[in-house]
């Protein structure tokens, strides 16, 4: 009886792992903006879960759950490797050019909450006005199509903060079909051949930082001298989720 006992796995263990697999999943359901971070936190725990059925396997047969963890291993070092190469890649793009005076500002749209901004939005549109502020002749182009509870569409509500910020709207023009990045880049290059504009020359696409090396990659795809200008996020935590979501997007965007 002993010897079966000692061969199950402990009971305090698995409590503790289903107790923080259900916190995390509902942490990733009910906290906006820190989702990528629970389901990360999520995706450890049952890590843990599988090494530790492993061990118990390991009572059994010694060999094949050798095999086991060396391939889970192997996997994991394998998978964390690809995602540093890719952070590499984000961070390094995660800041608004040298150079980045251009007559046409790209702005990339984010959620928006009801007519308001989102945060992430918020802190596009404050460097939006920045960035013209600074450079008077340049045009925004604000970029967004109407999202699942969004009353307006986010080139609407982006054009709309402008405006009231001192921002006039002869300088804005809105492209407010797009539901994806590729779309906003292509859509937005559209309208700038269609305004006069060269779509193949300078232009700077203005994002969070965590998304500039993506966007800038396929603005330069569609075959634009793009620059990325960089809106900074706040929050550091909040930050972090972004830049970890922001590589399984860049992962995508390689192997498609």
């Amino acid at each position: 009886m002993k010897d079966e006992k000692k061969r199950l796995p402990a009971a305090p263990f698995w409590t503790a792992e289903a107790v923080l697999a259900t916190v995390f999943a509902v942490f990733s359901r009910v906290m906006i903006g820190y989702k990528t971070i629970f389901l990360a936190l999520l995706a450890i725990t049952f890590l843990v879960a599988l090494y530790r059925l492993i061990s118990v396997f390991a009572k059994k047969n010694v060999k094949s759950a050798k095999v086991l963890k060396t391939v889970l291993t192997s996997l994991v070092c394998i998978g964390l490797a690809f995602f540093a190469v890719i952070e590499v890649f984000v961070i390094s793009a995660a800041h608004t050019g040298r150079d980045a005076k251009a007559p046409y500002l790209v702005v990339l749209g984010a959620g928006v909450n009801g007519t308001a901004p989102s945060l992430a939005l918020e802190y596009r549109l404050e460097a939006a006005k920045a960035y013209l502020d600074e450079y008077p002749e340049a045009k925004a182009v604000v970029s967004g199509g109407q999202g699942e509870g969004e009353a307006v569409s986010e080139a609407e509500c982006m054009r709309s903060w402008l405006v009231k910020n001192g921002i006039t709207e002869d300088r804005i023009i809105m492209e407010d079909k797009s539901t994806s990045t590729y779309e906003n880049l292509e859509n937005s290059l559209e309208i700038i051949k269609k305004s006069g504009g060269d779509p193949h020359g300078k232009i700077a696409v203005l994002s969070g930082e965590y998304h500039l090396y993506r966007a800038t990659y396929m603005a330069r795809k569609l075959g634009a001298d793009a620059v990325g200008v960089a809106a900074h996020t706040g929050l550091p935590v909040l930050m972090a989720n972004y830049f970890i979501r922001e590589a399984f997007g860049v992962a995508f965007m390689w192997l498609t």
